[in-house]
């Protein structure tokens, strides 16, 4: 029986971000689609769609979002395979 290997969210068609705001809060690992990426505007599309997204949810929360300071990709974490999580979570 062969080993699984966990895709990475970059393998699936998303690139991962983390985002610093300016109030010095950090949100880690927040999704963009991968087809909105690249070109000339390299990252940008993922700023402005990060932007929407914290909009949508200030609006819903009542609480405005503090503008982005930075943003950068999320390290990428080698692959592990399916049984290792089952052994470090004692199951």
């Amino acid at each position: 029986m062969s080993k699984r290997v966990k895709q990475l969210p970059q393998e699936r068609g998303s690139v991962l971000f983390d985002v610093v705001y300016e109030d010095g809060s950090r949100k880690s690992n927040r999704r963009v689609p991968m087809e909105i990426l690249g070109g000339l505007d390299g990252d940008e599309p993922a700023r402005l769609l990060i932007e929407e997204q914290d909009e949508a949810i200030a609006q819903k929360s009542g609480r405005p979002r503090s503008p982005i300071q930075e943003l950068t990709r999320s390290a990428i974490k080698a692959p592990k395979l399916a049984s290792e999580d089952r052994q470090s979570s004692g199951g």
